[in-house]
């Protein structure tokens, strides 16, 4: 019997939600058919068989979340029938030994009770990156961890085992919040929230029991899975890491969008919209601007310059939210940044990204214009640093040269993390972008 466990399926994803079984009990399959596609919060992926049989179960329902690791199906070896052995004829049977009244059972001493309590190890902790990026992710302290692997090796399992009793998720809040030197670490995400009669370690903040709804009217329950859910984790884990600030400004796009109804009406089969431009414009003023483009490590109490410039965007698709990158965008022209988006946004809604799509982002731009509103103040995307917001852009009375002029003005917000970005970083960035997209001459020419 061939127990087929949930494999691991990238960075950081834990578990994943069936979506489609492609095989029934009863099914021949050989290696490599097609036998579950299964939802992370990161994307759908079709999983093969890796081994040749015959269905026997499958323990996990279409909608069910498994968690990597378990056994949603079992396959039996494709082996040969093997012919029954004879039956032998039956022994005479003996006569009945007489009957002897039994001896006491003594009851066995009890055994000692051992307590895994977890003791900081000294030394270096034997585990795979992989384990210790799974601590980090669910906050906790890896040399606390009790190993059960050879020779000591923490493993996966024990990570979520060692943080499964919810204090972690408390102690970790705390050292968030009353973290005051750069080398003292913090988590990097929640993962759960815990019970809430543990507390969450904040003054004054509870978790408190959520309400009897049904009292006033009728409900629906939907659980919280996938992508909808890693959303969640995500802003919880950005909101409380990363003390939010935001910087507004109005960008003059009069000039732009003229040049851009140009181009459209010159190649009717691309259409370009402002995002390509504005994005060109942020990587200019990204490489004059590293710490905007930079990450705080808590753990080693680092910052993390990063030299490559990978654009993040918020797609909205059916399933929630979701944030393509596009990879070396300096390296990219406009016209090159305009087809990946629109081909990047087609593959989001379609839920046919895959996970190093999504992967690597250094800057994010998130565009709600076209949905209307003015500005806005958006979610730095953890553990970037800033955010750029994009709200609608209308035609509106402004001053130029002592005259009232009617000039198209885009809504602009960047919201940092003010760790590491200052006001006045914030200020100058913005205003250097907004320069750049006022002269689309400039904007195709530099670097």
């Amino acid at each position: 019997m061939f127990e087929f466990k949930l494999p691991d399926l990238g960075e950081g994803v834990r578990e994943g939600e069936i979506l489609d079984w492609f095989v029934s009990p009863g099914d021949t399959i050989k290696e490599d058919d097609p036998l579950v596609e299964v939802e992370t919060d990161k994307a759908a992926v079709t999983i093969p068989s890796p081994k040749a049989g015959r269905v026997v179960s499958m323990g996990a329902a279409v909608g069910e979340t498994v968690a990597v690791g378990a056994v949603p199906a079992e396959v039996t070896d494709p082996a040969p029938a093997v012919a029954p052995a004879p039956v032998a004829a039956p022994a005479p049977v003996a006569a009945p030994a007489p009957v002897v009244a039994p001896a006491p059972v003594v009851a066995p001493a009890p055994a000692p009770v051992i307590e895994h309590t977890a003791v900081p190890r000294s030394g270096p902790v034997p585990a795979a990156p992989s384990t210790r990026r799974l601590a980090r992710e669910m906050g906790v302290e890896i040399s606390s961890v009790p190993g059960s692997g050879k020779a000591g090796r923490v493993t996966p399992d024990d990570v979520r085992r060692f943080a499964e009793g919810g204090a972690q998720v408390a102690a970790s809040l705390q050292s968030i919040v009353s973290s005051a030197q750069p080398s003292t670490e913090t988590s990097q995400a929640l993962t759960s929230v815990g019970d809430p009669a543990l507390g969450s370690g904040i003054p004054y903040f509870e978790v408190e029991p959520m309400p009897d709804f049904q009292r006033w009217g009728q409900v629906e329950r939907e659980p919280l899975r996938s992508i909808r859910r890693k959303v969640a984790q995500k802003m919880v884990a950005s909101m409380i890491i990363a003390p939010h600030v935001a910087h507004m400004d109005e960008a003059d796009i009069t000039e732009l969008e003229a040049f851009r109804q140009n181009l459209n009406a010159k190649n009717p089969d691309v259409k370009y919209s402002l995002l390509p431009f504005i994005l060109k414009a942020v990587v200019a003023q990204l490489r004059r601007a590293p710490k905007v483009n930079a990450s705080i490590d808590p753990h080693r109490g680092e910052i993390v310059y990063k030299r490559y410039y990978n654009i993040g965007f918020a797609a909205d698709t059916p399933k929630g939210l979701l944030v393509p990158v596009i990879h070396d965008a300096d390296h990219k022209s406009i016209a090159e940044i305009a087809a990946q988006l629109k081909a990047l946004a087609q593959k989001a809604r379609e839920g046919k990204l895959e996970l190093d799509e999504m992967q690597g982002g250094t800057f994010t731009i998130t565009n709600l214009g076209s949905l209307g509103g003015t500005f806005l103040v958006p979610t730095i995307n953890y553990p970037e640093v800033a955010i750029l917001g994009l709200g609608r852009a209308l035609d509106k009375p402004v001053v130029r040269d002592g005259e009232i002029v009617i000039r198209k003005m885009l809504p602009m917000t960047i919201a940092y993390d003010h760790r590491l970005v200052d006001g006045a970083d914030a200020a100058r960035f913005l205003g250097a972008v907004i320069e750049r997209i006022a002269d689309p001459a400039r904007l195709l020419v530099e670097i």
